[in-house]
């Protein structure tokens, strides 16, 4: 069972988890707080619900190459893995 860190923060279980991972304790206590609040995900929904037009138009922003000749699948993939 996780250890009552207070009322500052909202999930301890996913604070500890985070601060394991090597997480500062400012930037676990807000990823906790956010997903305990539901405010954690993405406003434009899942990658893989959003339209390709959608998708080259994050990769131009982030700067993926070769995002011209990628699928929807493979940008998805992209930019989950440039972030």
């Amino acid at each position: 069972m996780a250890k009552d860190h207070g009322a500052q923060i909202k999930d301890d279980a996913l604070y500890e988890e985070l601060l394991k991972q090597g997480n500062s304790k400012e930037k676990a206590a807000r990823i906790a707080n956010a997903k305990a609040a539901g405010t954690l995900d993405h406003p434009g929904g899942k990658l893989e619900d959003r339209s390709k037009a959608d998708l080259l138009k994050e990769a131009r922003e982030i700067g993926i190459e070769g995002r011209s000749k990628m699928d929807g699948a493979a940008l998805a993939k992209a930019i989950r893995g440039h972030k």
